[in-house]
């Protein structure tokens, strides 16, 4: 299965509580599930989270041999996130794996702007071939942060291209349940959002008064026909248009429901 951990969530610049990746995990085939760090603490300071367990992890990871690990796909970003997935790994994982199988594609803004988002393309397609992937958080550059950053453009959502790519059809947002905090409610409650279509792709400009006319004409040859029109009386609009697609709804509803049941 394809899955993307697109949120580790940094608490504050010098507290990590927790340290949990599980919120905003995408599921991109008939499985889903969670993928969650934990630190053995609630809540440690930044010296503490790189200090703590050095001496006793490094003697252990010294006496042992690595494990080899699978090969995967790691998508890393930016910003405090990836500060913190960097401290996960040296602390946590590459003491005790071998990573070396591991493909790694940078997608920070820079990244992207250097290679012309060919390193997007090149990580879609990576994801493709290995069918194993961690994303960390990513940013898709408002027009303000094309100025800041002295980029070339607003290039835009990397998590569509690949949602795009792999057939990603739904996004999975559940709670996040912590002990010893009440939430209301006892059991975990199970989202899923229709991931293609829609807002993702959808197509605007600003326009005057006039008439919007959204016209479908068939990949068949079938004779064109209006889907909406509308007269716009005021003189400074924004008009949107998107489609929803509803090939996918079947895997869809079954993706959910067997999720449910899993979690019963």
């Amino acid at each position: 299965s394809i899955i993307m951990a697109s949120t580790l969530r940094l608490v504050s610049s010098r507290y990590l509580s927790g340290v949990a990746s599980k919120n905003g995990l995408y599921a991109t085939s008939s499985t889903s599930a969670p993928l969650m760090f934990r630190s053995s603490t609630s809540i440690l300071t930044s010296s503490q989270f790189g200090s703590r367990f050095q001496s006793t992890d490094a003697d252990a990871a010294a006496a042992a041999p690595k494990v080899k690990a699978p090969p995967m796909v790691y998508i890393s970003g930016e910003e405090m996130t990836h500060y913190t997935t960097q401290l996960l790994l040296q602390q946590w994982v590459e003491p005790y794996f071998d990573t070396s199988s591991w493909e790694k594609y940078d997608l920070s803004c820079k990244s992207r702007d250097d290679t012309d988002d060919q390193v997007l393309s090149d990580a879609v397609e990576a994801g493709k071939r290995v069918g194993a992937i961690f994303k960390e958080p990513t940013i898709t550059p408002s027009a303000i942060q094309v100025q800041e950053m002295g980029l070339k453009k607003a290039w835009g959502s990397p998590n569509g291209a690949m949602r795009r790519g792999w057939n990603g059809i739904t996004i999975s947002r559940d709670t996040i349940h912590i002990e010893g905090i009440e939430l209301g409610y006892k059991n975990q409650v199970l989202f899923e959002r229709h991931a293609v279509g829609g807002e993702y792709g959808a197509g605007w400009n600003e326009v005057g008064a006039g008439t919007l006319l959204t016209t479908y004409i068939p990949k068949d040859g079938g004779a064109p026909f209006v889907v909406d029109k509308r007269d716009l009386t005021d003189n400074h609009n924004v008009c949107v248009v998107y489609h929803n697609p509803y090939d996918n709804v079947r895997d869809l509803a079954h993706l959910f429901f067997n999720r449910c049941l899993d979690a019963k």
